[in-house]
């Protein structure tokens, strides 16, 4: 079978001479940097077209889909983005209706909104004390589809940024006795495939759809995903059609390149990596765990139902209790020890450990935070609030495309509380909605918000950047009044 990323490569030391797109013809000198320019193609004869595959993408992505195990599999140069906008679009009609884990990421949203669709959100179980959320558990996926039989689809995270898986398995039986099909956001974990060490794949346990992000937790080049097809009840030429739009028509064949490579070097050498891998992640977690201030968080100390299983990749770091908070632990590690960790949340820090970081990785972060445990002080954990979660049930007055489309006004935050969001705003990362245009904005949003701010967390999403304003929906513009709220 042809390779891809040996083609390229092949070709890029050829003597053809490019009078074709992109601009640079394959020249290192027309740039003001050393770019892999002469592996940087268009769609030129014997490399095939992504959104037509007949020839080496169509191989490559079959090849990715035999490694999984599943029907089919789409390469994404757009990310879990395009996946995600792909996967909602050919499984729900438009304004129809889908159940979705409110911790979903924005993507999912943008989804909503584009095809003007009514969600019903299911909130996942929360840890108030870690500021961690749960998993969702298969007893409220029943109950929220028998009180919502027009429900079309069901879409949720597992794991979720955090680690936290749900019990894909048991929610695909009960989805499935509803006869809708079963959308898991895997994007974080594409590595689960690899080693019995972590939990078992959504693909593997009955889910429809899964999207992954190869460039998280696989060496592979940011942007790279996947779409796999599962199941019949996915609908093979909607998915085909919507990742045709959702995409970009020029697709680099840098980034395919990268997937055929991650998928070639895994077939042949994944199962000693990802062995070495998962001893390394072991070891420095058993001598991360004796940490006596800074808490190492397994899944059996998340608080509430809903938790499967946990993947033990996301290295969650607790500052309950200690003298600092996540935000300033991120700092701390990042300008002393020059250590860049992937999220700094209130009360924790979030490092993702992948099969490319090395034995020495492990030991500088295990050095850094042992040093950090000794030096910070122990606190009385009664004295710190009880925030709430930044997924605090929010009431729905619109759907996603009314309050977006609607008249707006801006208001300052604490003259918006009571009037219907326009906008989005999120903690990025890990890019989930804290509030969603069409809910009620409450006082208890305007305290997170300004929470957030204080504390050194990115809150994006708000038109104003500085977080002082928010945009809200004009209802009578539109006949609010004739809008039932969702359910909650």
């Amino acid at each position: 079978m042809e390779r891809l990323y040996k083609k390229l490569e092949s070709y890029g030391q050829s003597d053809y001479y490019p009078f074709h797109m992109p601009g640079h013809k394959r020249n290192r000198a027309s740039s003001a940097d050393d770019f892999l320019f002469e592996r940087d193609i268009t769609e030129i004869s014997g490399f095939d077209n992504l959104h037509h595959a007949e020839g080496i993408l169509k191989e490559a992505q079959e090849y990715a889909a035999q490694i999984y195990g599943t029907k089919k599999c789409f390469f994404s140069v757009n990310g879990s983005t395009a996946a995600l906008l792909a996967a909602v679009s050919a499984s729900v009609n438009k304004g129809g209706k889908i159940l979705v884990a409110r911790n979903c990421h924005k993507a999912v949203y943008h989804a909503l909104y584009l095809r003007e669709l009514q969600p019903v959100y299911i909130y996942p179980h929360e840890d108030q004390r870690l500021g961690i959320n749960g998993g969702i558990s298969p007893e409220r996926v029943e109950r929220y589809l028998e009180e919502n039989t027009d429900v079309q689809a069901v879409l949720l995270t597992s794991p979720t940024y955090d680690g936290v898986v749900s019990d894909i398995k048991t929610i695909a039986e009960v989805v499935h006795r509803h006869k809708i099909p079963l959308i898991v956001d895997e994007a974080h974990g594409a590595h689960l495939h690899y080693s019995k060490y972590f939990p078992v794949s959504a693909a593997d346990l009955g889910a429809d759809i899964v999207i992954q992000s190869f460039h998280k937790t696989l060496p592979s080049m940011t942007q790279t995903a996947v779409l796999h097809i599962c199941s019949d009840m996915a609908d093979v030429e909607k998915i085909k059609r919507f990742m045709g739009i959702y995409q970009t028509s020029s697709p680099s064949y840098i980034l395919m390149a990268s997937m055929d490579a991650c998928m070639d070097k895994l077939r042949k050498d994944g199962q000693q990596m990802f062995r070495e891998f998962t001893f390394n992640l072991e070891k420095a977690r058993q001598r991360l765990s004796k940490c006596e201030k800074i808490k190492l968080i397994e899944g059996s100390m998340i608080e509430g139902s809903g938790i499967y299983d946990f993947d033990r990749s996301k290295l969650l770091f607790s500052t309950v209790g200690t003298s600092v908070n996540g935000h300033l632990l991120h700092q701390i590690l990042r300008d002393r020890y020059h250590i860049e960790m992937e999220m700094a949340a209130e009360k924790y820090v979030l490092g993702i450990a992948a099969v490319g970081d090395t034995e020495e990785g492990f030991e500088r972060l295990c050095t850094a935070i042992e040093e950090i445990d000794a030096e910070i002080q122990q606190t009385d954990e009664s004295e710190e609030s009880q925030y709430h979660t930044s997924h605090a049930r929010m009431t729905q007055l619109m759907t996603i495309s009314q309050a977006v489309d609607a008249q707006q006004r801006r208001y300052s935050l604490k003259e918006s509380v009571g009037k219907v969001s326009a906008e989005f705003a999120y903690l990025y990362p890990p890019g989930i909605p804290i509030i969603v245009p069409g809910e009620q904005i409450t006082g208890q949003f305007v305290r997170n918000v300004r929470r957030y701010m204080e504390q050194g967390l990115e809150v994006q999403g708000l038109s104003d950047t500085s977080a002082e304003t928010i945009c809200v929906a004009a209802r009578n513009e539109i006949g609010q009044e004739e809008y039932s709220p969702a359910k909650e």
